[in-house]
């Protein structure tokens, strides 16, 4: 970051909406209040959202985070992360007497519940996501009967299924809703029986980052994502400014910045993951200002006053 030639200006045009969702927002507030209510430690089965400055402050703060509930202690106050849990998760934490707080996103909450009213009319169902992310896994596990996992329209055009007339499908909330619309279509070609819930199911925030995004990408020279490499919704932020033909970085904060990107760069595009505090946004405006006079400018966008209920166990504190 150092030995720059840099313009004596540069516009910063910052995405709107971008960072904290309702349900990131829901779930960092759950372990803070249950760190207030309960005291620390507070055991957290996966990061609590995808975000390595948020995990590190609460670990700070007396979280524990954990890959598995056999390393949380008998009896310990123990939360579920925003991504979900699978069926056998819960039931080993209640054949353990473990008190646990499920953070998990409503709306993920909501796929689950399409998920096993499909099964219970027979359906075999299709999870349009990634293999390997923890809101798929406990997905897949909320759900008694066959789940097909379909990452790519290539995948939806080698699938084999065993009912094609009783066939549905669900998806992943922070996927790519352009590239979701395509497996879907695919799906549609390949199984004109299969029911599903279009786009639906890629969660309010996750669209308004996107759209946000295409519209910075008309207007800008070069794309910042504020997010953790981990963050899908993050990451398909990065790959959909590239894809519309700009430079785009994914950064976990402003240290990540490096001089060669501004080369003569005169407009820059600015925004954050579902799961990227706003802290980390100003911290990546300060950095910026090496690089020259700033002249900083808000987009429009998509308003967002979604609120999601509190658990019971920390709504009072």
């Amino acid at each position: 970051m150092d030995g720059l030639n840099s313009p004596k200006s540069m516009r910063v045009i910052l995405a709107q909406p971008r960072g904290f969702c309702a349900g990131v927002e829901r779930a960092i507030d759950i372990v803070e209040r249950a760190l207030i209510k309960f005291g620390p430690p507070i055991y957290v089965r996966h990061e609590i959202v995808h975000n390595r400055h948020v995990v590190e402050d609460l670990r700070a703060r007396g979280a524990v985070f954990v890959d598995e509930l056999d390393e949380v202690p008998e009896g310990a106050m123990t939360v579920f992360s925003a991504h979900g849990v699978a069926r056998k998760v819960e039931n080993a934490a209640k054949t353990r007497a473990l008190p646990v707080i499920d953070a998990t996103c409503p709306l993920v909450a909501k796929v689950h519940a399409e998920g096993r009213r499909y099964a219970g009319q027979g359906r075999e169902i299709v999870l349009i996501g990634h293999a390997g992310h923890a809101e798929v896994e406990g997905t897949i596990g909320q759900i008694d009967g066959t789940v097909y996992l379909v990452q790519t329209v290539d995948d939806a055009a080698a699938l084999q299924v065993q009912t094609p007339e009783k066939l549905s499908y669900i998806t992943q909330t922070t996927l790519s809703v352009d590239d979701t619309r395509g497996i879907i279509a695919a799906l549609k070609a390949r199984f004109p029986a299969i029911v599903g819930p279009d786009v639906r199911d890629i969660c309010y925030a996750t669209q308004n980052r996107q759209e946000a995004v295409h519209h910075l990408a008309e207007l800008v020279d070069l794309i910042l994502v504020v997010g953790s490499k981990n963050s899908s919704n993050s990451k398909r932020l990065q790959e959909i400014g590239a894809e519309l033909g700009r430079p785009s970085y994914l950064i976990d904060d402003a240290s990540h910045l490096q001089a060669a990107w501004f080369e003569g760069i005169r407009r820059v595009g600015l925004t954050a993951g579902a799961s990227a505090p706003e802290v980390l946004v100003q911290g990546v405006l300060e950095g910026l200002r090496q690089f020259g006079q700033l002249e900083i400018e808000l987009l429009a966008g998509t308003p967002e006053d979604v609120k999601f209920k509190l658990p019971a166990e920390v709504a009072e504190v």
